[in-house]
């Protein structure tokens, strides 16, 4: 104990010392960059679905941010697991056979997109024929109820939902691989060079020229990643050219079903559906795994870097930002290759009304949707009207 006492009473007492270290953390936090980059989870989520978002022929604009090197090697481990690199489907719905009735529940991230975003770009007539029906239910609702207690009307809440409506479009002339020159394809190309732009500002006032490398590096990378084939192999699986008639619905208690009538233009969305594709070639697997090696090649070489590290916080930030914003935003179906002429939309208060106008108009399409809006037992009226029906179709 005594030793101890000399050594305690040398020993300075100074409390701006957390002061220094605080403000050269503040001042260039490499190591925090390090761990972002390492741990960014959630930022290869949104890359993945940015590159589906955007994955076609030609340049894919994906700009660099913090979760491409997890996604780089997860898409690598999964090529040599022989899985997808696609990402799962992130809107569940179904896909319906207009002629046979086969139902599959869709795995397919494409579909997928097309039902999330069908109130995004709908035309404008479905929600005008919805609005209309929501109208007249809610005029009736009111009468019944001042009918049976007068004054009662006025406490009536208009429904948000009724019936069944549903929208037929034809398909047009498809574009295999087609990455969509929309605003969202634009944006990529803006994000990097504003990104190049912000990198260059160490290297024009202090000479450093390291986090102008690692941003060429990543943007280079990200977008030889995005070119690799198998994104639009996996993309696009399915034949193009049918006849086939298909339904797009939520099931029972859906508000809406898309009905996409084939004409020999047009994908099989059944195939669509079933998702996946080919196997995948040893060619594909051997380029993730140079890729995913490379940028854990630039990770090690970002982490070297000690100054000015706030300018490649703020390019990793404006990568993040249109990361998200590119896999969130709705495209319309001619930005993924499959363009939609709308037709008609077919709707009515009762459900049953509704699938016996679409069995009228496109025969055995009506009832190839009854068991999944009806599953019990239908009254004999019913019956006898779905045999004349059926009969009719024959």
């Amino acid at each position: 104990m005594p030793a101890l006492l000399p050594y305690l009473y040398r020993r300075g007492f100074d409390l701006s010392t957390p002061n220094s270290e605080f403000l050269d953390q503040w001042t260039n936090p490499s190591d925090i960059f390090t761990a972002l980059l390492i741990l960014g989870g959630d930022g290869g989520e949104m890359v993945a679905k940015s590159v589906a978002q955007l994955a076609g022929r030609g340049l894919v604009p994906v700009a660099f941010s913090i979760g491409w090197v997890v996604f780089a090697v997860k898409s690598a481990l999964s090529a040599l697991a022989g899985n997808d690199l696609m990402p799962e489907a992130d809107s569940k719905c179904i896909v319906i056979n207009g002629k046979s009735g086969y139902v599959q529940e869709n795995r397919s991230w494409l579909v997928g997109r097309l039902w999330r975003d069908f109130n995004r770009w709908m035309d404008p007539a479905v929600r005008a024929h919805l609005d209309a029906m929501l109208e007249r239910k809610f005029d009736h609702e009111k009468a019944l109820a001042e009918r049976m207690v007068p004054g009662s009307g006025s406490r009536v809440l208009r429904r948000t939902s009724v019936g069944l409506c549903i929208a037929v479009y034809q398909a047009g002339p498809t574009s295999r691989s087609f990455a969509g020159r929309d605003l969202l394809y634009y944006v990529g190309f803006v994000v990097c060079i504003l990104q190049l732009g912000i990198a260059a500002i160490p290297l024009g006032i202090f000479g450093d020229w390291s986090i102008f490398l690692v941003t060429t590096s990543g943007i280079i990378l990200s977008f030889a990643t995005c070119s690799i084939s198998r994104w639009a192999e996996e993309k696009w699986a399915c034949r193009v050219g049918t006849r086939k008639s298909i339904l797009l619905s939520r099931g029972n208690g859906s508000q809406f079903v898309i009905l996409i009538l084939g004409e020999e233009e047009g994908f099989d969305l059944e195939d669509l559906a079933a998702g996946g594709g080919s196997q995948v070639t040893h060619l594909t697997q051997f380029q993730l795994m140079v890729l995913a090696s490379l940028w854990i090649v630039l990770l090690i070489t970002a982490t070297g870097i000690k100054h000015h590290t706030w300018f490649l916080f703020a390019v990793c930030a404006v990568g993040v930002f249109q990361n998200i914003y590119v896999a969130i935003t709705w495209r319309s179906p001619d930005a993924y290759g499959m363009p939609l002429k709308f037709k008609e939309v077919i709707g009515l208060p009762k459900v049953m009304d509704t699938l016996f106008e679409v069995e009228e108009r496109y025969p055995s399409v009506g009832l190839s949707m009854r068991d999944i809006f009806f599953p019990g037992k239908l009254s004999l009226m019913e019956e006898q009207r779905w045999d004349s029906l059926r009969a009719a179709a024959k």
